[in-house]
């Protein structure tokens, strides 16, 4: 898990280009959201000696004005607005090698339709599941922004409101009291943080996610597949790889993303059930609370932005998050198993680049990918490429064992699906099901006979 969920780190300075000229600037390598200490320019620790120290008098207005709102702010646990304007702003100022946000063009849109369509003809020959993308959709990467906010908003408020909720619920009650200005005015920094930092993590990921499904979960509006052309070119650059079969290998895997939470209903639910669940196990430690807040002065903002970098409310490992993190964890590994797994059956036999896209996938994601880094920002998973290699091994024994169909049909229900112990050991679900439905059989046939003869004896 990651060691600062949501982080409580330090807040970034706006983008240059952003809506009202604000300054911007972003983390290094070792902090590509721009928190915590070293994450803005110059290394500066205080945001707010970073906000206002070296600002143009003219902006002063702007930067109060901000500090106003984040100070103000009643609403949910995250402020969206907030991180949206800030998503949208780290979009417009562009990705670090120097590529700005365009619109798509007419003959993009056409390029990427094409691209699907011939994905889910190539799709239905190795699996069952029906098309599941009623549209094919290329967005620029605020489009990609908009698309996806409602989603980041399901998966990110219940962790943002249950820590809210251990910060508050910690302190005994005459201390609640007491403390009544302080605890509104952290709530409302609280959720400013958390709108910064999701803000521009999702502004960066949309820098270089290629489709709506990129970390394994449908992030999209649903029946759409969804690419982003600008990022598609960026990712092919230096493959060696003849564009249009990049685009219709990512095709491909938009596409069967889109079959397998199209045409599996419980799946979604188990997916974000999961991340609830890991949010319900939050707890905070009370004994470091309370080591910090009675030393708190709420007329100073920097001494409480400080012990909030220090990890004042970072929340601790339970068994409840482990064992949900687990169960996401596994369901996303076999999520992206059967995805590896159809679209190389789909792939191999008509692109010549097939093997060579697969392994760039794997290693994009066994490098720790901008996805999987900003999903264990966000909310505490990290992806192990090893559950990915193992699952889609798993699924493509499950094929030559008991073809497609018997393949796709473990999906009908989550406890049919394998467990994390079964991706120790591929080979053996494999084996051990096909005896254990054989046996099934079995019982079933037996048990028909043995009526048919119960009903032959009443008839005489």
């Amino acid at each position: 898990m990651s060691d600062t969920p949501f982080g409580f780190g330090l807040p970034p300075e706006e983008p240059e280009d952003g809506d009202k000229g604000k300054k911007g600037g972003q983390g290094g390598p070792g902090n590509p959201f721009g928190f915590g200490p070293g994450g803005l320019p110059g290394g500066a620790d205080n945001p707010f000696a970073a906000m206002f120290g070296s600002m143009n008098p003219n902006d002063l207005g702007a930067a109060f004005q901000q500090l106003g709102q984040m100070l103000s702010y009643e609403g949910g646990p995250v402020n969206w607005d907030m991180a949206k304007d800030i998503a949208r702003q780290t979009v417009a100022q562009g990705t670090a090698d120097g590529v700005k946000d365009a619109s798509v063009g007419v003959a993009e849109k056409s390029a990427v339709e094409e691209a699907v369509r011939l994905a889910d003809l190539w799709l239905d020959g190795v699996t069952s599941l029906p098309s599941g993308a009623n549209a094919a959709v290329a967005w620029s990467r605020a489009e990609w922004v908009e698309a996806t906010l409602p989603v980041w908003k399901e998966l990110v408020d219940p962790v943002a409101e249950r820590v809210g909720a251990a910060m508050g619920s910690v302190l005994p009650e005459e201390m609640q009291a007491m403390a009544g200005p302080l605890l509104g005015m952290m709530r409302s920094m609280g959720g400013a943080m958390f709108g910064q930092q999701i803000g521009q993590a999702v502004g960066v990921l949309a820098g270089e996610v290629v489709g709506s499904t990129d970390i394994g979960l449908p992030l999209g509006p649903a029946g759409r597949a969804a690419l982003l052309p600008l990022n598609i070119e960026s990712f092919g650059k230096d493959l060696g790889v003849p564009s249009d079969e990049v685009r219709l290998y990512l095709a491909l895997r938009e596409a069967a993303h889109a079959r397998l939470f199209a045409h599996v209903p419980w799946l979604r639910s188990h997916l974000f059930g999961a991340v609830e669940g890991y949010a319900r196990g939050i707890k905070v430690d009370t004994s470091k609370l309370e080591d910090v807040v009675g030393q708190l002065d709420p007329s100073n903002p920097e001494q409480l932005q400080e012990a909030l970098q220090g990890g004042m409310f970072q929340p601790q490992d339970t068994p409840e998050q482990k064992a949900a993190l687990a169960r996401l964890e596994t369901a996303l590994a076999l999520v992206e198993g059967w995805v590896d797994a159809v679209v190389h059956e789909a792939a191999k036999p008509r692109l010549a680049s097939a093997d060579a896209m697969r392994e760039t996938m794997r290693r994009r994601r066994a490098s720790g990918g901008p996805a999987e880094q900003t999903f264990a920002t966000l909310i505490g998973l990290e992806l192990r490429p090893r559950r990915l290699r193992d699952a889609s091994r798993l699924w493509a024994s499950l094929t030559d064992a008991r073809g497609v169909d018997g393949r796709d049909g473990l999906w009908e229900h989550p406890d049919m699906l394998p467990t994390a112990s079964d991706l120790d050991d591929p080979d053996g679900f494999v084996h051990r099901e096909h005896l254990d439905f054989s046996e099934i059989d079995k019982m079933l046939g037996e048990a028909a006979e043995k009526r048919d003869q119960g009903e032959g004896e009443e008839k005489k």
